[in-house]
């Protein structure tokens, strides 16, 4: 009763559901039959601090990645709005919610009070400002200058309530150091799903990085003489996580499913790779999974991730001749075997059938105007049993992605030696069997033009490419890319928009990989035949029909050329205006009840 008595409380400290505005910072109670009966104990602490915990991704990660050159999408994000409209401050409204931040602040005013030992203050102050910092560097990459707030607010504090932002570089200094007491005063361990400081490690590291290239790549913040700082702090946190907190890449030896399995798991306990997970059990919290992951709801994955992956000896996919053109069996060929543990592939068997029409057995792409063709497994429970896909565990932090930041930051520094991208790159390549990059790498043209800023940016710029790369390929489909895109100041590749299989004209065609057709094009004009009047293949299966035609006709699929070409996803992904969209407006009606706030970048 009385743990209940006090998670009644903090629904009336954090105003649980409650909007952001007027009202709620009134309503929030700041007397003594609040905030006094409330933050006494340890329990008390860890109840409330509980509530900050909903910043973790969940199943959606998974699909995380839309609208960026790794997936297309056909429903809305914030960014397709942006970039294919006229957006403004009146029509680009989200992100600007301080809730979080005041409940953050109002748990750090009140520790001090709690009748407990000061090791156990120092541990929840650093679990607030580490979600402190979480909040200000989601802030921070969506507005650059914020203001900064350490105090709960209320409504007599006017003059800071009606403040102007605070500069980037002073609000992420107060970030970091936010960061380095978490990472000094958080417990080393916890318990599963909690955060210790292994996760403020991983996260500081992650951030830091953020910043370090963010700073480095785009002049329009005349911060650039500050970007190795952060750098620094993104190497040496790595180092720590990588030295200290006793990880491991997860591997059993199986090279076609280890990779796959860290993401269909109903238990990540014990993993050594996961420095922190969402644990789901089906009677308890369900993981949110949803089938449509896996095909043609809104979200498909795009053949330019296809072709980033390499060939399975180590060579670039995109030295094989005519790349471009190679049917969908001919791309699963000696690659990555990453490919075909994040993408369906030809001769993947489907028993998780959902709403597919095909059923079970081995999966012929199901092909659909606006999606590319290709499917994800990354994520997908293949697994019918509703009480298995409910339980599964979601991959908050990896280790691989220590390893990476770890790679980044050395190479960006230009201090990359053989030895680090052994016990990075070249480990994460080894658990799928991949040979290993080695210093100086041949340059692949394609990568070099994704990315034509890095040249010089380092005297490492041929082996960052190749860790760009390989961050891509081992995080695809993980919510990562967006984010990457931004500090790299590779915008531009949003343009682009994603394009699906390759199919050289009408026809029959292999899509499982057997040499038997399974599909047919017919042009737009010509009507699908009924029933016994379809043709059938070898094993006597009747062919699956699409009428394809240029986007606009009443067409199946739309392909480049109309009866040839690529599978076209989205008519235009639009324009993305440098510097401008790396950055997001203040919302209209928040500079009209606050003058002071002021739009940056051309917002207007």
């Amino acid at each position: 009763m009385k743990t209940i008595n006090k998670i009644l409380l903090l629904f009336m400290l954090t105003g649980f559901g409650v909007a952001c505005n007027d009202d709620f910072l009134e309503k929030l109670p700041e007397t003594e039959i609040g905030t006094d009966n409330f933050f006494n104990t340890e329990e008390d602490l860890s109840i409330y601090s509980n509530n900050f915990y909903s910043v973790f991704p969940g199943f959606d990660k998974y699909n995380s990645d839309r609208a960026t050159d790794n997936a297309t999408t056909t429903g809305n994000t914030e960014l397709k709005t942006i970039m294919t409209g006229s957006a403004n401050s009146a029509s680009i409204t989200g992100g600007w919610n301080w809730g979080n931040l005041r409940s953050i602040n109002l748990f750090l005013e009140n520790i001090e009070g709690a009748q407990v030992s000061e090791e156990v203050k120092l541990h929840y102050e650093g679990i607030g400002r580490f979600f402190r910092a979480m909040f200000y560097m989601n802030m921070v990459s969506r507005y650059s200058d914020v203001p900064w707030y350490d105090v709960a607010l209320g409504t007599a504090d006017t003059e800071l309530l009606y403040k102007g932002r605070d500069s980037r570089e002073m609000v992420v200094e107060k970030v970091f150091e936010d960061y380095q007491f978490a990472a000094e005063h958080v417990r080393t361990s916890s318990r599963t799903g909690e955060v210790n400081q292994w996760v403020v490690k991983t996260y500081m590291a992650r951030h830091a990085l953020y910043e370090g290239t963010y700073r480095k790549y785009h002049s329009e913040l005349q911060l650039q003489g500050t970007a190795d700082k952060f750098i620094e702090i993104a190497r040496n946190m790595a180092m720590d996580v990588m030295e200290n907190g006793g990880f491991n890449l997860f591997s059993t030896g199986e090279i076609n499913s280890d990779y796959h399995s860290l993401f269909v798991s109903t238990s990540l306990a014990g993993n050594p790779e996961i420095i922190f997970q969402k644990v789901h059990k089906n009677d308890v919290l369900n993981s949110g999974f949803s089938q449509t992951v896996f095909g043609n709801y809104e979200v498909s994955p795009s053949k330019d991730l296809v072709q980033s992956y390499l060939m399975a000896d180590g060579s670039y996919y995109t030295n094989q001749e005519n790349y471009e053109t190679k049917l969908f069996v001919e791309e699963f060929e000696n690659r990555d075997p990453r490919l075909s543990q994040t993408y369906a592939f030809p001769g993947f068997v489907l028993i998780n059938t959902g709403t597919y029409s095909q059923g079970g057995g081995t999966y012929v792409q199901q092909l659909q105007k606006n999606f590319s063709g290709y499917h994800q497994i990354k994520g997908f429970v293949n697994n019918p049993d509703i009480t298995v896909s409910n339980s599964l565990d979601i991959p908050v932090l990896r280790y691989a992605e220590v390893l990476l930041t770890y790679a980044e930051a050395k190479a960006e520094l230009g201090q990359l030696t053989q030895a680090d991208l052994d016990m990075t790159v070249n480990a994460i390549r080894f658990r799928v069997g991949m040979p290993v990059l080695s210093m100086n790498p041949a340059v692949d043209p394609v990568q070099e033009k994704r990315y034509p800023n890095v040249q010089g940016a380092s005297p490492n710029w041929k082996e960052l490419l190749e860790i760009r790369r390989e961050r891509r390929i081992e995080l695809a489909l993980e919510g990562f890319r967006q984010d990457d895109l931004m500090r790299w100041n590779a915008g531009k590749l949003l343009e682009a928009e994603p394009e699906g299989l390759y199919f050289p004209g009408l026809g029959k065609y292999d899509l499982t990989g057997d040499d038997i057709e399974d599909i047919i094009l017919i042009p737009n004009s010509e009507v699908i035949p009924e029933g016994d009047d379809k043709e059938t293949n070898a094993l006597g299966e009747k062919l699956i029909y699409y009428r394809v035609g240029v986007q606009g006709d009443d067409a199946s699929v739309y392909l480049e050329n109309g009866t040839s070409g690529t599978i076209q996803t989205v008519a235009e992904r639009g324009t993305f205006e440098e510097p401008k969209h790396y950055y997001r407006p203040i919302p209209s009606t928040q500079v009209t009840i606050n003058p002071n706030l002021t739009q940056i970048f051309g917002w207007d």
